[in-house]
């Protein structure tokens, strides 16, 4: 398994892929948004590959003034193997290389494994709250 920067030839993999590996769908889950993403962050895509197939993915946004990881997905066949830990710790080197002192991650409070992945990641729960809107 090696990470790469995810292209924009890799965008229709990914979309498959966020079905299969990830629970709760987002409404920026399409070509255009990665388009974008891509456009703005060329790095900010991680891919984990194993021998051509893809098994992990990170997306380490910065905005400026705080990073973040969104999508942080492996297949549920490879779990287990230290593939989303190896992803963090890229996502992390990148961010970091930005400028960014601190990072935040939306994690559902219902999907305890995800919880327990980045307590043992060292990134503390708060009490916030968020708030979300879809611009249409």
């Amino acid at each position: 398994m090696h990470l790469r920067t995810g292209t924009a030839s890799d965008l229709d993999a990914v979309l498959a892929f966020w079905e299969t590996a990830t629970t709760v769908p987002s409404a920026t889950d399409d070509a255009e948004s990665l388009v974008a993403l891509l456009e703005r962050s060329p790095d900010a895509l991680i891919v984990a590959d194993d021998n051509g197939a893809l098994v992990g993915t990170a997306i380490a946004g910065w905005d400026g003034w705080r990073g973040a990881m969104y999508r942080v997905a492996v297949h549920p066949d490879a779990r287990r193997r230290g593939i989303a830990s190896a992803m963090i710790a890229e996502g992390e080197r990148r961010l970091r290389a930005r400028g960014a002192r601190r990072l935040h991650m939306i994690v559902n409070v219902d999907e305890a494994p995800a919880l327990e992945f980045w307590s043992s990641a060292g990134y503390a729960r708060t009490d916030q709250s968020r708030f979300v809107k879809t611009l249409d």
